[in-house]
């Protein structure tokens, strides 16, 4: 499955390295992190990763394949 997660404000570049699996895009001062995810483990994973590193989440969107 792709998923797509927003993030307010712009990620510097030590934040980003910290998701290597998924791509990045700044859009109207979010960073939108996407890619396949294969599990609810790995979702929850990466949601833990982002509250661990102070993110701010603001959608976390599943996306047609």
């Amino acid at each position: 499955m792709q998923y797509e997660i927003r993030v307010d404000g712009r990620m510097t570049e030590p934040l980003l390295k910290a998701f290597p699996e998924l791509d990045h895009v700044v859009m109207s001062g979010q960073t939108v992190l996407f890619g396949p995810i294969i599990d609810e483990a790995q979702l929850y994973g990466l949601l833990a990763r982002c509250q661990s590193l102070g993110l701010r989440v603001l959608e976390i969107r599943q996306m047609p394949s």
